[in-house]
C-alpha cells in the first residue's frame, strides 16, 4: 500500500487536522515507512507463540462472594434526614 499526498490530505481532513501542502508532501514518505514496518510485522511467524494478556504473570486475588448488610445500618441511617423502621424515609413521588 502506498500513501500519496492526496491520501494524507484526506486522512488529515477526516481527523479534523489542518495541514498545508508542504506538510502533506513531507508526511507521505513517513507514512509509507510506517506502513512498510507494519507489513514487516505481518511476516513474523507467531504460530508457536501463546497468546497472553500481560507481559508479567498476574494472579487475581479472589475473595468469597458473600452477601452482607454491611453491619453498620444504624450509622448509615444516622445521616438520613428521616428514617423509619430501619429504612430511609423519602417523600411520595407518585400520586
Amino acid at each position: 500500500m502506498s500513501v500519496d499526498t492526496a491520501t494524507v490530505k484526506k486522512v488529515a481532513s477526516l481527523a479534523r487536522i489542518a495541514i498545508s501542502d508542504s506538510d502533506a508532501e513531507r508526511l507521505a514518505p513517513e507514512l509509507n515507512n510506517i506502513l512498510g514496518w507494519i507489513e514487516q510485522l505481518g511476516e513474523v511467524d507467531t504460530s508457536s507463540v501463546e497468546p497472553m494478556t500481560a507481559v508479567i504473570p498476574n494472579q487475581l486475588r479472589l475473595r468469597d462472594d458473600v452477601v452482607t448488610d454491611g453491619g453498620i445500618r444504624d450509622e448509615v441511617l444516622a445521616n438520613a434526614p428521616l428514617a423509619e423502621h430501619g429504612f430511609f424515609t423519602v417523600p411520595k413521588v407518585i400520586e
